[in-house]
């Protein structure tokens, strides 16, 4: 017997949820019949068109906007859910940004943008989010790492060390929360086809990279919103405090 996924009654926050992976999480928690609100750093054609997309699927559907890189947006964020719906189930920490530099030559304002939208914007949205997570029965917090976190990425290490302490965050808050009935876990996308890596995957470097994955590809934002409907949904009830690798076993490699 096939099981279905449903979502219905349940509020979600996805931030980064304009596009890329972020985008295919709004859909994926739509098609389940979820309200979602999709977290953007300002309210493009894109944002407005994905937006209006839900709405046509029959699930209320909102944005908001804002930059996380500033710590008064989570809080604005939050005050949004807390407005339109009076409740949040569901939050996907999905914002991100993916710069580096070589160690020697890392720029300050380089470091602090990754942090703090990466790993601090995530800190402050869960603190935001708890007292409405404890008020619901099946509450998830789901954050988008990486697989830089656990193999670590030259270059990038600001990014790298960013979704590690990611990692760290969510392990800490499965137990903290878990009383409260809150699962708390980690999703750790490798290379991904969004329009952060397109152009590198193009380069003779990325097709190199492809052929050097055990399953000759690279994840669709589809494939990682897949495991991150897992996590939402009652299936992973007793699943907290473990991060989920898709990258198609790059990080074993041989």
């Amino acid at each position: 017997m096939a099981y279905t996924i449903d979502l219905s009654e349940r509020v979600a926050l996805v931030t980064g949820g304009s596009r890329g992976i972020g985008a295919a999480v709004a859909k994926m928690l739509a098609e389940a019949r979820a309200a979602v609100v999709i977290g953007c750093t300002s309210e493009s054609k894109t944002a407005i068109g994905l937006r209006n997309r839900l709405r046509g699927m029959g699930v209320p559907a909102e944005l908001v906007a804002g930059d996380l890189s500033k710590p008064e947006t989570a809080r604005a964020y939050i005050d949004f859910v807390r407005e339109q719906f009076g409740q949040l189930d569901i939050l996907v920490n999905n914002a991100g940004v993916w710069k580096g530099d070589p160690i020697d030559e890392l720029r300050p304002e380089l470091l602090t943008e990754v942090m703090n939208v990466n790993l601090m914007s995530v800190f402050d949205l869960c603190r935001d989010a708890v007292p409405l997570l404890r008020a619901s029965s099946q509450a998830r917090i789901v954050n988008i790492s990486s697989t830089a976190s656990l193999m670590g990425e030259p270059s990038y290490s600001p990014y790298a060390a960013s979704k590690a302490g990611l990692d760290g965050l969510t392990r800490s808050l499965a137990v903290e929360l878990g009383p409260f009935g809150i699962t708390v876990n980690s999703v750790a996308p490798g290379w991904t086809e969004t329009d952060m890596t397109t152009e590198e995957l193009k380069t003779e470097a990325g097709k190199a990279l492809v052929e050097s994955i055990p399953l000759k590809k690279v994840a669709t934002p589809e494939d990682v919103a897949n495991a991150v409907l897992f996590c939402a949904s009652n299936m992973a009830g007793h699943i907290s405090g473990v991060t989920i690798p898709v990258e198609g076993a790059y990080r074993i490699r041989r």
